[in-house]
């Protein structure tokens, strides 16, 4: 299995000329949804799915107990969630309260098995004649909302 990206051309507004540029944009085939994952798990860790379910459920409970109180937390070999936000710049110290913050969101580091499975992953250019038989690429559904087999072939193994 590979990464596919496709080509959009991009307007960059930051610069007085307002330039088109061409840049790869990942192309997601499809988005495995909790029943999938869960269904997935119980596949290979041969754990009823309720169990699954219910551990996982159980996790993000906890993730949210701890990242409440500003903890981060570390799975191991899987990652790091952290809390974080963003923040307006003031001229004055007294400026800066809760009212200059902004865009509240949380940070996940890959652990050590995603880094090392990014790096060794191939990436491949999406064929756009295929694609656009479908709909559009690069909108983050796989084109067709159905999976994204855009040109035929093999559709994607959710077991790989």
């Amino acid at each position: 299995m590979a990464l596919k990206y496709v080509v959009k051309k991009t307007t960059f507004g930051f610069d007085k000329e307002k330039a088109e540029k061409y840049v790869a944009r990942p192309f997601n085939v499809v988005t495995v949804d909790f029943k999938m994952l869960c269904d997935q798990v119980t596949k290979v860790g041969f754990v009823p799915r309720g169990t699954v379910k219910s551990v996982l459920d159980g996790l993000i409970d906890s993730l949210i107990t701890y990242m409440e109180i500003g903890a981060s937390v570390s799975l191991g070999e899987f990652g790091t969630f952290r809390p974080s936000f963003g923040c307006k710049s003031q001229d004055d110290e007294k400026e800066v309260t809760t009212d200059a913050l902004k865009n509240r969101k949380i940070i996940f580091t890959p652990g050590s098995m995603f880094k090392g499975m990014i790096k060794s992953v191939s990436i491949q250019k999406l064929d756009s004649s295929k694609s656009n038989s479908s709909g559009t690429p690069g909108n983050g559904n796989g084109g067709n909302g159905e999976g994204g087999n855009e040109g035929g072939g093999e559709a994607p193994d959710p077991a790989a």
